[in-house]
């Protein structure tokens, strides 16, 4: 299938099985390591996979993000965004207030308002309760992305109800998904140096697959390139195939590359400066072999990427550039340097300049208009 490009015997044979049935986590393994000609076979194979499951367009969202506090009781060492409730730059948005935010937003043309926090002391479930409520009231054809499993076991704990109860409650309320972050790499001897306060990978599961269990979708994560072995990302892959297999709930993957520059684990020198550009394109490459088309849809993160970079990664198997966004100050913290919002045309530039056709989406990928 390679022609010319001269590349090892087991890298065929793997990569044109990969077309037909998805990769095994010890071939998502070997080809994580493959170097020269096999790392274009690898990044050709994924994007020839790509067209097959979900065609030509790339697709992204009109959205804004608001993080309604920076205060945090967590101690992520991965994480800059953090403050204590007496630093001169910590805050915590008035629930009118980001009622207001979010009536801006939607009348100029979001469909999305993205909504995460830090675990503030006086948060619980009963004020992720009120939030969507009121948003719901002003703008009742919003669609709340809100809440990340942490969030939600950290609310239910604080108030006395369990994740199911606490799940069931917010949708009512107006939850229409929870974007599956806090899940950095799911094994707790990596969770115990970057996170060690975050839920476990065994409560990260359940506050997913209960989600999904009572009608709220969600996407997955992977934040990558800090401690992690390449092991351990095939092993966190498996994991989320794993739970797609179970719960068909998961809307999209997102990888999301470590933010290095001003995390406490790199500063103290615990932590790997962030993936190479080589190794992004694989995890990209190999997610795509690995989920075929149980997950359909692989997001770059420009915010992450650049956009340079995150159109790149459309040709190694991703086929979604995430949102528009705005606001988006958890990535900033950490040194991101690419913005925190950009207009469609932008998204659309780079997507036509591949030959790709631009696609506005709705949150969970029901609703695809081609532009």
């Amino acid at each position: 299938m390679f022609g010319k490009l001269n590349i090892k015997p087991r890298t065929e044979q793997i990569l044109e099985k990969a077309l037909n049935e998805p990769i095994s986590a010890e071939e998502a393994l070997y080809l994580m390591n493959v170097k020269g000609n096999d790392i274009s076979a690898l990044y050709v194979t994924a994007d020839l996979l790509r067209e097959k499951i979900v065609g030509d367009e790339v697709t992204f969202i009109k959205n804004w993000n608001i993080n309604f506090t920076n205060i945090c009781s967590s101690n992520c060492g991965f994480c800059a965004f953090k403050k204590e409730a007496n630093d001169n730059d910590a805050y915590f948005l008035e629930i009118s207030d980001l009622v207001e935010r979010a009536k801006i937003v939607t009348s100029a043309g979001a469909t999305e308002i993205c909504v995460q926090g830090g675990l503030h002391p006086e948060v619980d479930a009963y004020f992720y309760e009120d939030l969507l409520k009121e948003v719901k009231a002003e703008i009742p054809h919003v669609h709340i992305h809100a809440f990340s499993p942490m969030e939600i076991y950290y609310g239910s704990k604080k108030a006395g109800l369990t994740i199911e109860e606490t799940l069931k409650m917010l949708k009512k309320a107006g939850l229409g998904s929870m974007p599956g972050t806090a899940a950095e790499i799911l094994n707790d001897d990596v969770r115990n140096v970057i996170c060690p306060g975050k839920l476990t990978t065994k409560e990260w599961i359940n506050v997913i697959e209960t989600a999904h269990g009572v009608g709220v979708p969600t996407t997955c994560t992977m934040m990558y390139g800090h401690i992690e072995t390449l092991k351990q990302r095939v092993e966190h892959l498996e994991i989320l195939r794993n739970i797609q297999s179970r719960t068909g709930g998961f809307t999209e993957f997102v990888p999301l590359t470590f933010m290095h520059s001003k995390a406490p684990i790199y500063k103290e020198g615990i932590s790997m400066p962030g993936s190479t550009g080589a190794q992004d394109l694989k995890l990209y490459a190999v997610a795509r072999l690995m989920f075929h088309d149980s997950l359909e849809n692989i997001q770059s993160s420009w915010v992450k990427l650049g956009f340079k970079f995150s159109q790149v990664c459309l040709l190694a198997g991703a086929n979604d550039l995430g949102g528009t966004l705005g606001e988006e100050n958890i990535s900033r913290s950490a040194g991101a340097s690419y913005g925190t919002q950009t207009e469609p045309e932008e998204l659309e530039r780079i997507i036509m300049d591949l030959g790709r056709t631009p696609a506005i989406r709705d949150t969970l990928y029901k609703n695809i208009k081609p532009l």
